[in-house]
């Protein structure tokens, strides 16, 4: 049998293994042609609309492969697979091969061969294939260091293509848009190399001159063009920025929040590249900074990501303030909690080896230590945070809270939603009051408690809010006694702590808001009682149900309306006779015969019988 076998194998065809052998990559390239065949009809209409010469789109052809294979999600080695597979075709196609299977003969596309722009091409999905490697070496070398080195070859490798490029478009046979094109592409690679190898100022040159060309472009053809060019000179500025940065200018680092804060909300790959430069110029200017005072104590700065830290808090603070919508202040506020956290835990792991020291070395001292009182203050301005984050979601939802609901299907906001944002605040607040460090701050236990003060009473008039959509007036009025009796509370303890109320919001506004409210809520309650005596009595045959007054005539329009009145329901009870119950009591006085002489008398067996029972011989 195995003899057969292995004959039928035999005789089976080449090209039955060789289909056998691509089945498993045929999906990706029908993949990859099908994404492809969305943009090769473009792209040969752009390539071949210039009359005058070959043209290329270079922007646009990038642009559309990079959002199609893998930049929309920082997929790097999906795109350069992509550019490989495209270099694999363009060869096959124009059969340009370089060698055989077997050796690899290098050829290099020269000005003669330019009869077709896909020798044009050729060579940009080599720059193109090469730059993306580099960018994945780039995320790579976040844990790996040495891989590094790997990228600054392949980013050196981009712009060797890109200078083959430019060369090959000084050629007459290549119309001016291409060339102008293929210049700032080239000045985009090189300035990308100056930038990895912080070369500031040729970084800024090479940038410079490929946003100018950009601008020039954008300004000398259509609008769809044009939208295309002001996104690449977008993508250029924060690079501008942090080089000029590095070479003295102080108001970059200005620049660049300001360019965060007209990026918005939306994030992507712009706003990662803009949070990566921004953290790297702090990270600069942080090597100054050795000390920061809090609450009357200086305490020394030693961890770098603190330092960090703590010197962008007053621009994060800033940028915050001047952030145009809600969202934008949002995507802040979390960047700021997120930062916050890291550094936190970076404390948190630097306590813990101080603890171990400490041990080793039986220190016991009441004294809480400088990086314990470093902790607390960065814990503080999280928890600080958190109460301002919640505070500005709660004006949000206040404001939409008063709008006149358009849309009776969809839901609004409701005062138990502000309920649950002062709940989280003053949790916030309670956690304030027990960090170390601070149990012996007076002044510091009554600015919090005088806060959380603030925010009961805003929690307690929103309580009442709810009660007073489901109409509960007595309760209702009850708590707003009590908004008023926090609110005079507050107003008699700050005028000690006048400092204190700046960032909180205003008591007086509060007060008059609940007045207002509460004689509004005092008319709805002797309003509604009152109802029914202006109504007309309802008539007898009228709240009888229909099943009873079937003989009489009455013209009700509650019968086709959505609550009938057709039967009684429930039913009344009705009394019904009891099922009799049966007691044998005669069977207690029966005498029953007696049966001994049916029972069967067992007789005695003698010695012999005895013995058997004994030995279970007879059992």
């Amino acid at each position: 049998s195995c003899v057969l076998k292995r004959c039928r194998l035999s005789l089976l065809p080449v090209h039955f293994f060789g289909s056998v052998w691509t089945c498993a990559t045929s999906r990706k390239m029908a993949s990859d042609k099908q994404n492809e065949g969305k943009i090769v009809p473009m792209d040969e209409n752009k390539e071949n609309a210039a009359e005058d010469g070959i043209g290329l789109e270079i922007l646009q052809i990038i642009k559309d492969s990079q959002q199609q294979h893998g930049l929309r999600h920082g997929d790097y080695q999906r795109y350069r697979g992509y550019c490989s597979r495209r270099l694999r075709r363009l060869r096959k196609t124009l059969g340009f091969k370089c060698g055989n299977r077997h050796k690899f003969t290098g050829k290099k596309v020269t000005v003669e061969m330019l009869s077709d722009n896909r020798y044009l091409l050729l060579v940009l999905m080599e720059a193109e294939r090469a730059w993306s490697y580099a960018m994945q070496l780039k995320q790579e070398a976040n844990t790996e260091p040495r891989k590094r080195f790997h990228l600054l070859s392949r980013l050196r490798k981009a712009a060797k293509h890109g200078e083959r490029l430019e060369k090959l478009c000084e050629s007459p046979r290549v119309d001016a848009k291409t060339k102008l094109e293929a210049q700032a592409y080239t000045s985009y690679l090189s300035g990308m190399v100056r930038f990895e190898l912080q070369e500031w100022k040729a970084a800024t040159e090479a940038f410079n001159k490929c946003k100018t060309i950009y601008e020039k472009l954008a300004s000398a053809f259509t609008e769809e063009l044009a939208v295309l060019y002001h996104q690449r000179v977008e993508e250029i500025s924060p690079n501008i920025r942090y080089c000029a940065y590095n070479i003295g200018d102080q108001n970059a680092m200005n620049e660049l929040m300001q360019m965060r804060l007209s990026a918005g909300g939306g994030g992507g790959m712009m706003a990662e590249k803009l949070e990566a430069l921004i953290t790297q110029t702090r990270a600069k200017q942080a090597a100054t900074m050795s000390e920061v005072e809090w609450r009357g104590r200086t305490v020394p700065v030693k961890i770098d990501k603190a330092r960090i830290f703590l010197l962008g808090l007053g621009d994060n603070e800033a940028a915050i303030a001047q952030a145009a919508n809600e969202e934008t202040k949002e995507r802040l506020y979390e960047t700021l909690l997120a930062e916050c956290r890291d550094t936190i835990q970076a404390v948190r792991e630097e306590l813990k080896t101080e603890a171990k020291q400490r041990e080793r070395s039986d220190e016991a001292s009441g004294k809480v230590s400088n990086l314990q009182f470093l902790h607390s203050y960065l814990t503080y301005i999280k928890l600080w945070t958190v109460v301002k984050r919640n505070e500005s979601m709660a004006h949000m939802l206040q404001a939409k809270l008063k709008e006149p609901q358009t849309d009776e299907n969809k839901r609004g906001p409701r005062p138990q939603d502000l309920i649950r944002l002062y709940d989280i605040i003053l949790q916030s607040l309670a956690e304030l009051s027990t960090l170390q460090g601070l149990e012996e701050d007076h002044t510091f236990q009554k600015e919090v408690a005088l806060k959380m003060l603030v925010y009961k009473a805003y929690r307690c008039f929103f309580i009442a809010q709810s009660y007073v959509l489901v109409k509960k007036w007595s309760e209702a009025l009850v708590l707003y006694e009590r908004v008023l009796k926090y609110a005079k509370e507050v107003q008699s303890k700050a005028k000690s702590l006048n400092n204190s109320l700046k960032d909180l919001p205003d008591v007086q506004e509060l007060i008059t808001e609940v007045n207002a409210e509460k004689y509004s809520l005092q008319a709805a309650a002797i309003l509604v009682p009152a109802l029914p005596l202006i109504c007309l009595p309802p008539s007898p045959s009228s709240i009888q149900p229909l099943c009873e007054r079937l003989d009489t005539f009455h013209l009700d329009p509650t019968l086709v309306g959505k609550q009938p009145n057709l039967v009684q329901f429930p039913p009344d009870f009705q009394p019904i006779p009891c099922k009799p119950l049966f007691f044998d009591l005669a069977l207690n006085h029966v005498a029953f015969p007696p049966l001994d002489d049916k029972v069967e008398q067992k007789g005695k067996g003698g010695l012999t019988g005895y013995i058997k029972g004994i030995f279970g011989f007879g059992s």
